[in-house]
């Protein structure tokens, strides 16, 4: 089991201050959809030029164009990019194609998918790397959260590793972990505490012990 720390209300400069204190304690750093939105792909070039023992992922949830939208990310430095469950086939086949060509990983992002043990059954005969199930910020003040999906893509994905995001902080990663998932993706739960490094220490620790 992986930890990822998503990086989403900062610029690149306040990416790089977060990223300095918790590097040791995490496995991949998320550039998040509001940094891209705000700094363009040059977030992730300068992420993985100033960690480059890190893999950085690219959230620009693809929803068309997926071959070109990987290669310009894969071209920027990302190890990771993610796509659209709701986006059609031909779009994740595109990204999962181009990513290969560049020794890339695909993530699919379930948010908003209907039918997840449906649609992860599909999404994982198209190659992908990971399937993420995925609570957005708009979901959390609903008070909605993603253990029953993974449960559901856990049932039914053979190939891919399976990924879960949204709202997880320490008193709640003991029963994401219980869950089994392969990657615990965090943001605030790390990013707004006071202690930031000692927060990603103790989380990696629990992880690395499932």
């Amino acid at each position: 089991m992986e930890l990822q720390l998503a990086l989403d209300l900062v610029d690149i400069d306040g990416a790089k201050q977060v990223v300095a204190e918790v590097a040791d304690h995490i496995d991949i750093v998320e550039i998040g959809t509001p940094v891209v939105i705000n700094e363009g792909l040059r977030a992730v070039k300068e992420i993985k030029e100033a960690f480059p023992s890190l893999r950085v992922l690219a959230d620009l949830k693809i929803m068309d164009a997926g071959g070109y939208e990987v290669m310009k990310a894969s071209e920027a430095g990302a190890d990771i990019i993610t796509v659209l469950g709701v986006s059609d086939n031909s779009t994740i086949r595109g990204a999962v194609e181009e990513a290969r060509k560049q020794n890339k990983k695909i993530m699919v992002d379930m948010i908003n998918v209907k039918d997840i043990e449906g649609r992860a059954q599909e999404i994982d005969a198209l190659g992908v790397d990971y399937i993420c199930v995925h609570s957005g910020y708009d979901h959390q003040a609903e008070g909605k959260n993603s253990f029953e999906e993974l449960a559901a893509i856990k049932r039914v994905v053979k190939q891919a590793k399976t990924a879960i995001a949204g709202g997880i902080k320490l008193d709640t990663l003991p029963e994401v972990i219980k869950a089994q998932p392969d990657l615990v993706i965090v943001g605030g739960g790390i990013t707004s505490q006071s202690d930031k490094k000692a927060t990603a220490a103790e989380m990696k620790k629990l992880v690395s012990l499932a």
